[in-house]
């Protein structure tokens, strides 16, 4: 079986990868990453490098490539940097999803592709709406959010009027090593780690602490992904999330609670952003129900890891 994970030398997709190429047999993989080839992926892993905003380059590839499933995650994906990068985001998130959408129609036997969306595009949902089921209304609050909104209806608009097997997924918050700063977890563990070595003074900077996320091990979400894509029914959507919610200050205090330095906590205004969601809580029980998964990895694992992660990022580049 060929199968092809754009993105694939992306945070998730790294994961992703290393997963498939250990859970499905015989199987040859194929990978899209921009610019020149990741040397953090594994080596079984046939890497192409293409800009999937380039309809015709990437037509060629699913050409030559044939695949039989393909994993769409590649996006721009920092959802404060959106605030910023308004067009650009959501640019490159459409033009990318069209052109692999037009790759899987120009093959002879269409892919089963899944598209990843976003448990952001359920926005600041009413009480009653949480924890936030597939049929949770969409509210987005951030261009990255309208980005996930428009390729979540584009993969079922293509489902609807082409047969095309599109199946969606929303997850919520992922965290895990390996994840590049930008995102809250890594964004404070590199800060501790740097005051570790000495690099920075014992304060840590920080946004809003207050919002509550619901975090899932990435690890579990490549698991999610591949049992969505194996028994998922095209057309429909399924949310990834564990089910349970931890602020961003309980976040930052297990990763402290893992450094034996002193440290104090400093609000940078910088790190605030215009739109707060007060609450992300994902309902998984579609998730569930069809393939059975659960999360395994324990938050406080996570964050453990993320933080060696981190030190190790450190001492690398000393």
């Amino acid at each position: 079986m060929r199968v092809l994970i754009t993105g694939a030398g992306g945070f998730a997709g790294r994961h992703l990868a290393r997963h498939i190429l250990t859970a499905v047999p015989d199987v040859e993989l194929h990978g899209t990453v921009l610019g020149r080839p990741s040397a953090a992926l594994n080596t079984s892993v046939i890497q192409h490098s293409v800009d999937l905003r380039d309809r015709e380059a990437v037509v060629a590839l699913f050409r030559k490539v044939q695949p039989d499933q393909v994993y769409h995650l590649a996006a721009l994906a920092a959802v404060g940097r959106s605030f910023h990068a308004v067009w650009e985001t959501i640019e490159n998130n459409v033009r990318a999803q069209l052109s692999v959408i037009e790759g899987c129609l120009a093959l002879d036997r269409p892919p089963r592709l899944l598209i990843v969306s976003s448990g952001e595009i359920y926005g600041p949902a009413a009480p009653e709406h949480l924890p936030a089921s597939e049929d949770a209304p969409l509210r987005p609050a951030s261009p990255y959010s309208v980005s996930k909104v428009t390729q979540d209806m584009l993969g079922l608009h293509y489902f609807l009027s082409h047969g095309l097997p599109v199946i969606r997924v929303r997850p919520f918050n992922h965290l895990g090593p390996g994840q590049s700063e930008g995102f809250v977890a890594p964004d404070f563990a590199m800060q501790i780690a740097r005051i570790e070595q000495g690099q920075q003074e014992p304060r840590i900077f920080v946004g809003n602490l207050e919002p509550e996320r619901d975090f899932t091990d990435v690890r579990d979400v490549a698991r999610a992904y591949r049992l969505v894509m194996e028994h998922g029914v095209p057309g429909e959507v399924y949310n990834v999330a564990s089910g349970k919610t931890h602020s961003v200050r309980a976040l930052l205090n297990i990763l402290l609670s893992y450094s034996k330095i002193e440290i104090e906590i400093c609000e940078d205004p910088q790190r605030l952003r215009p739109a707060v969601i007060p609450i992300l809580w994902g309902d998984a029980s579609r998730l569930r129900e069809l393939t059975g998964w659960q999360p395994e990895i324990p938050f406080e694992q996570s964050l453990a890891d993320v933080l060696e992660d981190c030190r190790q990022r450190v001492l690398n580049a000393l």
